[in-house]
């Protein structure tokens, strides 16, 4: 599934996961491939990733361009303020503080 994280500055992660586990305003919940759609509120908190072989992480300056793509599968961690995420058809979308 794919996942995108966004911030009011830019882009911080798009790429291929297996699994994403979030800090939930209501508790932390994790979402693997064909979970089914949703919406939900985020708290300060971990987003943990494990991305998938040939997932990128880095974004270069402003423009958006990914670097650095992985080999392996990798756990990664970002922490986030707050924010909404989305969850439909193996996409997620994350915008966050």
């Amino acid at each position: 599934m794919h996942l995108e994280i966004i911030t009011p500055e830019k882009k911080i992660y798009s790429g291929e996961v297996s699994l994403v586990n979030l800090p939930g305003s209501d508790g932390s919940f994790g979402i693997l491939e064909n979970h089914a759609p949703i919406i939900s509120t985020l708290k300060a908190g971990t987003i943990k990733v494990l991305q998938i072989e040939g997932g990128e992480i880095k974004v270069n300056g402003g423009s958006g361009k990914l670097e650095n793509p992985m080999s392996d599968d990798k756990e990664l961690f970002f922490e986030i303020k707050g924010g909404v995420i989305e969850m439909s058809n193996n996409k997620i979308i994350v915008l966050a503080e």
